[in-house]
């Protein structure tokens, strides 16, 4: 059985050298994700090449994720590393502060002073800790510890309910989208948008770069899940990034919001991408906790499209297990996911003669019950759609463009191939369609499939035919036995 749910993991210590990375490939990683946050562009252009090199070892695609940093909303550093905070203890957050200690801390986010009123509530370290404003003095904060714990260098801060200005993208950000560009990275996610706004100037400094690459909204602060509605329509995708989103909304909050999410984009014909703690035991432990088995297998049941793998790939010590148990989980999770392809298709409404293709396919594969679904494809759009609704059928886009091949390694039940359509027959290119699905062994001779493709070919936006077969029942159109 095909999975169908995609696998983004992290690149990091662990996973940098090209033996353990080809051996990730080779267990299943759809799409390879860079994070911004860390190392330098040569650093940047490295990995991908190695990447990609492990991509053609392996003969399957893996695409490539440049995730932003965003605003650094961070403490500074401590004069010995970290400290430890009690319960009640006063303890002050100061923008001019350079080196802490057990009384006061530096800033990386230097306005956060103007973002803070009294009795606000500031939580650090992923929530780990909490502190209540009482005062603010010009650039300091001045905090009273309301639950303790050590902390140590760089860590993050957020206030509870949102509310910080800073802005979604920094001077860094915007010299990292012409890196990505450079790379030629798939996607590109971006940190902390509150609004529409953000993710179009992302857009528009990533195709000023010269880059076409897929745009995706990370859903992290509580102004980003008022405004959910505005960023799905000015991004191609969203990850639903519940570290920080937690910390901002309560962690009780998350388990629905995820399910709104996927739900609210899949209807939007956009990709979805779960993230953070999916199995972050298996950093030092070879086997997950049932309860990661169940968070992944429960974003398989929300329909998302990937789900990601962070530390657990990045710095862990189970790389390749970690990819192998993730992608077991969600075999699992897609044998038993409901099926209910009529009740979706009510609610559908198509403007678009290639969507109204897509969409036929689908349910026509549905209820004849076919082994695949074969749609030639110039940019995947066709095949973007079908993955949107779940027919339990695998769908196979064939693509002559190598970046819409890499684009739809990231679509769920969507397998991307490369294959040639220079020919100007319509009929000799699903004849050969055909002939690519028996090489792959997805199909065998008898198997009935669904064909799609447009005319004229090789037109973008094309898709106007529809065609059901079964495996080997004809010759290649133009031979003689044909004309026979």
């Amino acid at each position: 059985m095909s999975r169908h749910t995609k696998i983004v993991a992290t690149l990091g210590p662990a996973s940098s050298d090209p033996h353990v990375l080809q051996r990730m490939v080779q267990a299943g990683v759809d799409v390879v994700r860079m994070n911004f946050s860390h190392g330098k562009a040569e650093d940047h252009v490295a990995r991908a090449e190695a990447i990609r090199e492990a991509s053609a070892l392996a003969g399957r695609p893996v695409g490539i994720l440049a995730d932003l940093q965003g605003p650094k909303i961070r403490v500074g550093k401590f004069a010995d590393g970290r400290i430890t905070l009690t319960k009640d203890q006063p303890f002050i957050l100061d923008a001019r502060c350079e080196l802490g200690s057990g009384e006061r801390v530096g800033l990386d986010y230097k306005d956060l002073p103007k973002d803070v009123k009294p009795g606000d509530v500031l939580l650090l370290d992923d929530g780990r800790l909490k502190l209540t404003v009482q005062r603010v003095l010009g650039h300091e904060i001045h905090t009273t510890v309301k639950v303790g714990g050590e902390l140590s260098n760089n860590k993050g801060i957020n206030r509870q309910g949102g509310g910080l200005t800073a802005p979604a993208l920094t001077a860094k950000d915007m010299d990292d989208i012409r890196t990505a560009a450079q790379i030629g990275v798939d996607f590109v996610a971006v940190s902390f948008p509150k609004s529409a706004a953000d993710m179009y100037m992302a857009r528009q400094l990533l195709r000023a770069a010269g880059s076409s690459a897929v745009l995706i909204a990370k859903i992290e602060r509580t102004e980003a899940v008022a405004n959910l509605e505005e960023i799905l329509g000015a991004s191609d995708g969203i990850m639903v990034a519940r570290g920080d989103l937690a910390v901002e909304v309560g962690d009780a909050a998350v388990p629905a919001l995820q399910k709104k999410m996927i739900r609210a984009a899949r209807d939007r014909n956009k990709l979805t991408i779960t993230a953070t703690q999916m199995m972050e035991s298996m950093i030092t432990s070879p086997v997950p906790t049932r309860a990661e088995v169940s968070d992944v297998a429960n974003a398989v049941l929300d329909g998302t499209d990937a789900v990601m793998l962070s530390a657990e790939t990045a710095a862990g010590k189970y790389p390749v297990e970690v990819i192998e148990a993730m992608s077991r989980v969600c075999l699992e999770a897609e044998k038993s996911s409901e099926i209910g392809l009529d009740r979706e298709m009510l609610n559908r409404v198509f403007s678009r003669i290639d969507q109204s293709i897509a969409m036929a396919a689908i349910w026509t594969a549905y209820h004849l019950k076919v082994k695949a679904i074969a749609s030639l494809t110039q940019t995947g759009s066709t095949a973007l759609w079908m993955s949107r609704l779940n027919a339990g059928v695998p769908i196979y886009a064939l693509t002559p463009e190598v970046t819409a091949r890499n684009l739809m390694t990231l679509y769920r039940e969507v397998h991307p191939l490369l294959m040639s359509q220079t020919h100007q027959d319509r009929d000799v290119l699903l004849w050969e369609a055909e002939q690519v699905l028996l090489e792959q062994g997805v199909v065998d001779y008898g198997d009935l499939i669904v064909l799609t493709i447009g005319e004229p070919i090789g037109a973008s936006g094309g898709t106007n035919t529809l065609k059901i077969v079964r495996v080997g029942e004809h010759h290649r159109p133009g031979t003689l036995d044909d004309r026979l």
